[in-house]
Parts: structure tokens; C-alpha cells; sequence
């Protein structure tokens, strides 16, 4: 960070204190702005002035060791901030809307399973070839349009062969599943048009998944072999008695996946994408890495680069009990009940502390400092799918020769509410063929 970005960033406490002065919740709108536009000044001056910021509005957390704490205390912190709309959503009691209850412990648990740690190679082979087949459709044209016709294409064709659930075609799919997760995680003024359109969308969902259940089971009584995917395993499952899981677990549950997948998949590897393409050397690097038979060689870039703009900034929770966070420390602080926390694991990756050289692009980073899937109990139960998916789909990708960003306005990566991908159109091949 230069000395023209220290003072920039050295402004924004003292504006901040201006603003409050005037206007407690204006002033909480300015910090909501500074995170969309400018995260990483803003993080870095919390961390060093105020690690522990609290606003009227909400509670911010910005050094590793307190992001983990506020993830690692469910029962203090809980997901009773988002939760509830998920559920509205789903129609009933969903397990990422619950913090260690049995329903939770055991629709997890249940999940884990289902997306067995096993399956990581041939779903990472399901998504190369996915995503060949789109960069291979695209190259006579010497250009991409990443988000829809690669990143989301992918996820979408896993959903379907993996996941076993296509929906009725992937564009309804796609967008249930945008309509949700914006009032779940991005619809911050609680608007009731946002939260209506989630609910209709959740429920066109999990109508259609009752009938493929229904159609599922009829098969199976007609004595026609099941697929091998996550739903044929869940619909065929059985469990002792007193631990079954009823119909309505198993379509509940089966919505979850696309919700948790299919707009942070496609996220991460635009945000990743970018952020190696705008940094040559490391790009050379990885697209050398991409052609070693090791994978693990080539992810660390991606994982390295997605550190810089990752797709979750900020993971909400709600203070259920007063408590003490960073005890024994000089940034000790009484978070009150009935505080919403917002964890941040974007700053939590830059803590010097923690994190050597964090403005350094180094992919011999230890896995233990990435947060990209959470921490504790709520981090993500589908990571080992996860993980070869947004990998395998950005190595296909720098496998072709002359992947780049365009001029703007057309190669910017372009989003909507600030945080989904939307457009994202890259050149492929010779420069010059995409005109």
C-alpha cells in the first residue's frame, strides 16, 4: 500500500466519526459502501486502528484470531441474522438456519455423507469436461462471456449430473437460486419485494423437487436402476429407527446444495480469474502450474489469487448473549446481545499477525489460513466437491493459450448488488481474433 493509499485510508475513522455525529445510521451506510468499494483500505485501517469496530448498526471483526473465535462460538454467535429467510424460503427448518440443534447435527452429518470426500476426482473430471466443451464452443470466436457461458455453466452441469438435480431447465435453477441467496446475504434493508421474490422462488423449488421425488421413487418401484448421484443416495438411504429422515428433510436438504453452490462456485472463479489475470507473472506462473499432472500445484494459485477479491467478504451473525470477544488482549470488548456481527474473513486473510507478507501474492500459503469455506459449524459441508470445481474449471480455462481481459467497459467484471458476477467477457487465442 503506497502513501497516497495511507492517507486515503487514514480518512475513513474520521470521516466515519463525522458522519456519526450527524447521523448514527447514515453513518452505518457509509461503512457498508466503503466495504463494496473499497474493502481492502478499509480493513487495513480497522485492523491497525479499531480491529474490533463497532458501529450503531452492527459489529465489525477484522483480526484472524477474532473472525475464528466469533465462528468457532455457534451458540454465541448464530445464523439467526440470515436464517430465518432461508427458511422462509424452504418453506421449513433448514440445517445452515439452525446452530447445533439435532435437526442440524443430523441433516449435517447426513450430508457429509451424501457428498463424500471420495467423489472429489470424478467431480473434478465432470467439470473439465464440462467446461472444455463451453471453452471449446467459444474458441472459434476468440472470446468468452465467463460468468454465464463458463463459470455458471459449470456449476449448473453439476448440479444436474452430480447433485442429480438439473431443476426443470438450468436458467429457472439459476435463477431460484439468485433469488434466495440476494435476500439471504445481500438484501441488507430487509426489502420486502426482495424477500417475496425469494419465498416464490423457494417455493417453485421445492414443489418441483417433491415431484422429482415422487418420480424418483415411482422408478425405483418399477425396478429401474438409480442414478449415481447425491439425490439417488438420499432418497435411497435408510437409517435406524428414531434417526430416519422424512421427505421433506430430504427435498429441504436437496435445495440447499444448488443455494450453497451455485452463486459461490461461479464467484470465487470470476473473482479468482481476475485477479490472475491482472497479475502477469503470477498468471504465467499458474498457467505453467496447469499443465502438471499434480493439480495440487496449480489450485494454490487459485486459492492465492481469490485471497485478493474473495467472493464472501463478510459472514453475519447475531450476539445471542453479551460476551467478551478477544479476551486477554488490548482489543478485548464487550459485544452486547442482540448485536449483528459481521465476521470478516477478508480481512482476516491480510492480518499481518497471522498472515506473513499478506500483500504479497505467495501460493505456498498453509491451508489453515484460508477462510474461504468458513470455520467451525458452519463451514461449508460440500468443500471436498467444492474446492476441484472452482479449481478444475479456472486450470481448463488457462489452459488455452491467450486467456486476457479485454479493454473496458466490455472486459470488466461486472456484478450485481455489488457482489454476484454477472458479465465477465474474456479474450481466447490470438489477440485480435474477438473483433
Amino acid at each position: 500500500m503506497g502513501a497516497v493509499d495511507q492517507v486515503t485510508t487514514r480518512g475513513r475513522l474520521e470521516r466515519y466519526g463525522e458522519a456519526l455525529a450527524r447521523d448514527p445510521m447514515s453513518a452505518s451506510g457509509l461503512v457498508r459502501e466503503w466495504m463494496r468499494t473499497g474493502w481492502r483500505a478499509l480493513f487495513a485501517e480497522l485492523r491497525e486502528r479499531q480491529p474490533i469496530f463497532v458501529t450503531p448498526a452492527f459489529t465489525v471483526v477484522t483480526r484472524f484470531a477474532d473472525v475464528v473465535e466469533v465462528l468457532s462460538h455457534e451458540e454465541v454467535f448464530t445464523v439467526r441474522a440470515f436464517g430465518p429467510r432461508l427458511d422462509a424460503a424452504l418453506g421449513g427448518p433448514f440445517m445452515l438456519a439452525r446452530d447445533a440443534t439435532p435437526m442440524n447435527w443430523r441433516d449435517k452429518g447426513l450430508m457429509q455423507v451424501m457428498l463424500a470426500p471420495g467423489d472429489a476426482a470424478d467431480v473434478r473430471e465432470l467439470a473439465g469436461r464440462i467446461a472444455d466443451e463451453a471453452l471449446d464452443a467459444a474458441w472459434p470466436h476468440g472470446r468468452i462471456e465467463a460468468v454465464h457461458g463458463l463459470f455458471r455453466h459449470v456449476a449448473l452441469g453439476v448440479c444436474a449430473k452430480y447433485f442429480g438435480f438439473p431443476g426443470p431447465d438450468p436458467q429457472t435453477l439459476s435463477r431460484w437460486t439468485r433469488a434466495v441467496v440476494v435476500d439471504g446475504f445481500a438484501n441488507f434493508s430487509g426489502d420486502p419485494e426482495i424477500q417475496a421474490a425469494s419465498v416464490r422462488a423457494g417455493a417453485e423449488m421445492i414443489a418441483h423437487l417433491r415431484d422429482r421425488l415422487a418420480e424418483r421413487r415411482a422408478a425405483v418401484r418399477a425396478g429401474q436402476d438409480a442414478p449415481d448421484d447425491v439425490f439417488a443416495r438420499l432418497a435411497g438411504t435408510t437409517l435406524p429407527a428414531g434417526t430416519a429422515v422424512d421427505d421433506e428433510r430430504i427435498v429441504i436438504n436437496m435445495a440447499g446444495l444448488p443455494l450453497g453452490f451455485v452463486e459461490s462456485g461461479p464467484g470465487a472463479m470470476a473473482e479468482a480469474v481476475e485477479q490472475l489475470l491482472l497479475r502477469p507473472r503470477a498468471l504465467a506462473q499458474a498457467a505453467l502450474a496447469a499443465a502438471d499432472p499434480d493439480p495440487a500445484r496449480f489450485d494454490r494459485y487459485v486459492w492465492e489469487a481469490l485471497r485478493f477479491n474473495p467472493f464472501f467478504k463478510l459472514l453475519p451473525r447475531l450476539c445471542e448473549r453479551d460476551h467478551v470477544l478477544a479476551a486477554g488482549t488490548p482489543r478485548r470488548t464487550v459485544i452486547p446481545a442482540g448485536t449483528v456481527v459481521l465476521a470478516a474473513p477478508a480481512s482476516a486473510m491480510f492480518d499481518a499477525d497471522v498472515v506473513a507478507e499478506p500483500d504479497e501474492f505467495r501460493p505456498d500459503r498453509p491451508g489453515h489460513h484460508r477462510l474461504f469455506f468458513g470455520h467451525g459449524h458452519h463451514a461449508c459441508l460440500g468443500v471436498h466437491p467444492a474446492r476441484v470445481v472452482v479449481c478444475e474449471t479456472v486450470r481448463r480455462l488457462l489452459l488455452r493459450p491467450g486467456v486476457r481481459l479485454l479493454p473496458p467497459p466490455e472486459g470488466e467484471l461486472v456484478r450485481s448488488n455489488g457482489i454476484f458476477p454477472d458479465r465477465f467477457v474474456l479474450g481466447l487465442g490470438a489477440e485480435g481474433r474477438e473483433a
